[in-house]
């Protein structure tokens, strides 16, 4: 089979197309003949050699993909051969076929087009997780999201919106703000012209924000403090800036609030199965009666991986960007 691999840690020119052998499911698992892939900002990190993937996956990136089942292994009777799938991976998704446990399959609702069912498994994994699990986001509060027009962005403001929250956004720019408002966000600031903060303040009537999503890290972190409620919730799960985060922990037990650090590739294989099932359970229906969708930004063959990096990397992208592979 064909896959994206990287041959040395360094740009997108690194990313290369080779021969590597088809993978035979194990017990348990399904092989994918993959329509697409997505691609996330892990992958980037992979590529410039900060997070390789974990023992026993693929040493190439994409962490999920859509397509059809063409092969079970043993114990296997959930899916058939045919199915029309997308799945959360390890790592390896920038290939022809992927084995993946069966526990971390979805189905793909009749009304999904199935290349951009590709970009659905990382970003509703990850807002399920964190947003609704770890921060307990319920009806009639208040959340902040930064990066309002990425693929993580997009999905928590449609998810909080149609479970009866309210939205605020940050983006990059004005017209990614105007974008984040076409998909649901009551609020979305451009945030090199306003201070997220004080617009967060004026939006909640000064009481701030009961949860935070945050991709930025840095000095975001005692800022998403500032803005946040009594009893609020931050959820930290990607690092831009890495300068390390200085937080007034008077203010934080002033506050009641807390702070979560999260991954979700290196977490164990029963706890990623738990949070499929729970996005099955509690997103799927949302996705299949069109109050959730996949927000696509633009579709990259698979031989032009480079490319589709390189617009990654611009930030000029809203949604998720994709890799066609079948």
């Amino acid at each position: 089979m064909r896959a994206v691999v990287v041959t040395e840690p360094g740009d997108a020119e690194v990313l290369t197309l080779a021969e590597r052998p088809d993978p035979v499911p194990a017990a348990g698992e399904v092989r994918i003949r993959v329509t697409a892939a997505g691609l996330n900002g892990a992958d980037l990190s992979q590529r410039r050699g900060y997070y390789p993937s974990p023992p026993g996956a693929p040493d190439w990136p994409g962490l999920e993909v859509s397509g059809i089942v063409d092969a079970v292994g043993d114990g296997v009777d959930a899916w058939n051969v045919g199915d029309r799938v997308c799945a959360l991976l390890p790592g390896g998704g920038y290939a022809e076929l992927v084995t993946v446990d069966a526990g971390l399959v979805l189905p793909v609702p009749d009304q999904v087009d199935l290349v951009e069912a590709a970009g659905l498994p990382e970003v509703a994994a990850t807002v399920w997780s964190n947003v609704f699990e770890l921060g307990r986001l319920a009806a009639g509060e208040t959340l902040l999201v930064h990066g309002g027009s990425s693929g993580i962005g997009t999905m928590a403001i449609q998810l909080a919106r149609a479970l009866g929250a309210e939205v605020i956004a940050t983006a990059g720019s004005e017209e990614k703000a105007a974008f984040c408002r076409e998909v649901g966000a009551q609020a979305a600031f451009d945030y090199r012209r306003q201070d997220f903060v004080e617009a967060a303040r004026a939006f909640t009537d000064g009481r701030g924000v009961d949860v935070v999503l945050d991709i930025v890290g840095g000095d975001y972190i005692a800022r998403d403090l500032d803005a946040l409620a009594t009893g609020g919730r931050i959820l930290s799960i990607a690092v831009r800036d890495r300068t390390p985060a200085a937080v007034d922990m008077g203010l934080l037990m002033r506050k009641r609030a807390s702070i979560h650090g999260t991954t979700l590739r290196a977490r164990p294989l029963a706890e990623r199965v738990a949070i499929i099932a729970a996005v099955r359970t509690n997103v799927w229906p949302l996705l299949a009666d069109g109050r959730v969708r996949p927000v696509i930004d633009s579709v990259f063959p698979l031989e032009d991986a480079a490319a589709a990096h390189r617009r990654m990397e611009s930030s000029a992208h809203r949604g998720k960007i994709l890799l066609r592979v079948g």
